[in-house]
């Protein structure tokens, strides 16, 4: 584990180190997740942290489900109803 140190300036602006942010794969203007868990702020690019939350999802949802079509006719059928 390497540990990389930056300060917080004005505004409460945080530079990410650039090594951290090329293995991140983060750009100027990219979306980030912040998590504060036990003290500690975790940053990550939204686009891993869909990621996991899609995996999660996954354990729990069937293989052959359709998750979103199923949620659309439940919609429509409900609406039918009323």
């Amino acid at each position: 584990m390497t540990v990389h140190y930056a300060k917080m300036t004005e505004g409460g602006r945080l530079l990410v180190p650039v090594e951290l942010r090329r293995t991140l794969g983060m750009q100027p203007g990219s979306d980030v997740v912040l998590d504060l868990t036990d003290g500690e702020l975790r940053v990550r690019p939204l686009d891993r942290a869909v990621a996991r939350a899609q995996s999660i999802v996954r354990r729990y949802v069937p293989d052959a489900a359709n998750v979103t079509d199923d949620f659309i006719q439940e919609r429509r059928a409900s609406a039918a109803r009323e």
